[in-house]
């Protein structure tokens, strides 16, 4: 294996230093190719997504399919304004020199996904990376296994490997890949492993970006409409069956509304799902039988009020809800990944925001209110990878908005132009007239002193 990726970074790296990856026209047409591919092969992404976590086409196509296909049409709109080099002021000093900054690709990049959104969350990356004009290798997990197939094959069949490849393999083929010199890596994933990640870049020098996780908290005011905040915390929750890095990891909710909002959750879930979740296509299934008992350990940490049901040989977790759990126990502790929602109630927002506060910063913060001085003081002294008032996860959804982390909830942003800006090496070029020269050369004079001392004030 080792041979292999040896071979493979070779021939990208003789292929990137043949400079066709730095034509605005070659990046365009490699878009255009991933577009195509993508289309292509929907009918067997969506059949496998199916296969790996039971998502319902609708959800594929919103939050993995379509989702890269609106990032690929915004990339190819705007490439040719991001990458035109951005003048800058010339120094006082040097008034008559031309600055400019010029966006130059790293060179060849490792882009490792996850398993919860396995398309997605490798091509959205890859769009960056080829917008910047680098070469990649791409490392799907080897969990979602039927994912990361056709992955394989729809790369193989539109890319050469010199360009993009794909390695398949476990654990010790990513440490494998880590032990290689690239020129930047990106990484989706827990923060266990992306400390594994960042130490081995650490060995090569090499810039990364790392896209990790935390518990995400939703604050619901007494002031909301508690009808949509109902809703769309049962949709964002219970997506992918809770799978989803920036979903809701537990609520804390004002104790006015608390049982009021509880009756409305837990008649979204019938209407989203039915009387029996297991019964639905919308309602996705457990990665895998370790996570299966992972998660089925935490319902013993509170009191189950909705749902709370599962089934081992169909990897099936229902819509949970739970209260009273320890603030001490795993689920309140530990980021929950799965369809169980920790509900805390709070009378005071200050001490919620103080609870916050007391915890590592999250990816996502969730504030559902009508209060805009309430939305403002949350958002002032907390803080988070992203904020998302009066709705979950749709923030993600926005080309213009950077997606990504803060502490140990990630490093580095990335979507739209912030993703050609992450793989991008920004490289300043100072262009200086010829025709004369400021005083600067010895012997100094207190006359070229006088001037410099005027010019800098």
């Amino acid at each position: 294996m080792t041979q292999t990726i040896n071979n493979s970074l070779a021939k990208q790296r003789e292929f990137f230093n043949m400079h066709k990856t730095k034509n605005i026209d070659f990046r365009i047409k490699q878009l255009k190719k991933l577009k195509s591919a993508i289309i292509e092969y929907e009918p067997k992404i969506n059949a496998a997504l199916f296969k790996d976590l039971h998502k319902c086409e609708m959800d594929s196509y919103t939050s993995e399919i379509g989702f890269c296909l609106n990032e690929i049409s915004h990339a190819i709109k705007n490439l040719k304004k991001w990458a035109k080099p951005k003048k800058v002021k010339s120094p006082k000093l040097f008034y008559f020199s031309k600055g400019f900054v010029v966006s130059e690709p790293f060179g060849v990049s490792l882009i490792i996904g996850p398993w919860n959104y396995p398309f997605g969350l490798i091509i959205s990356p890859l769009i960056g990376a080829i917008s910047a004009g680098n070469c990649a290798v791409i490392k799907p997990s080897e969990i979602s296994n039927n994912t990361a197939l056709v992955l394989q094959e729809m790369m193989d069949k539109y890319f050469n490997e010199e360009y993009i490849s794909v390695v398949q393999g476990d654990a010790s083929v990513s440490q494998s890949l880590l032990k290689e010199k690239f020129d930047y890596i990106f990484f989706t994933g827990g923060e266990l492993v992306g400390k594994i990640v960042m130490r081995a870049a650490a060995e090569n020098l090499t810039p990364l970006t790392l896209e990790l996780g935390g518990k995400s908290p939703c604050i619901i005011d007494k002031e909301c409409n508690l009808e949509k905040t109902a809703s769309r915390v049962i949709w964002g929750k219970f997506l992918n069956a809770g799978q989803t890095c920036i979903a809701p990891d537990y609520l804390l909710v004002h104790k006015d509304i608390k049982e009021d909002l509880v009756k409305s959750m837990k008649e979204k879930i019938v209407k989203f799902y039915g009387e029996n979740p297991s019964k639905s296509k919308e309602y996705g299934r457990i990665i895998n039988k370790y996570h299966f008992n992972r998660l089925s350990d935490y319902l013993k940490d509170g009191k189950v009020i909705s749902g709370g049901k599962t089934s081992s040989k169909e990897l099936y977790i229902a819509p949970t809800i739970i209260v009273n759990a320890p603030l001490e126990s795993k689920i309140m502790q530990e980021e929950i990944f799965g369809p169980i929602l920790p509900l805390i109630e709070y009378s005071d927002i200050d001490r919620a925001i103080e609870f916050i506060n007391s915890r590592p910063k999250p990816l996502a913060m969730y504030i559902f209110s009508r209060n805009k001085k309430l939305q403002n003081k949350i958002i002032n002294k907390t803080s988070s990878g992203g904020v998302c008032v009066n709705d979950t996860l749709i923030h993600i959804t926005s080309t213009d908005l950077p997606f990504g982390g803060v502490g140990t909830s990630g490093i580095g942003k990335y979507h739209g132009k912030y993703s050609f800006e992450t793989f991008s090496n920004k490289r300043s070029v100072l262009r200086h007239t010829t025709l004369f020269d400021m005083p600067r050369f010895p012997p100094y004079d207190k006359i070229g002193l006088k001037i410099v001392k005027n010019i800098l004030k």
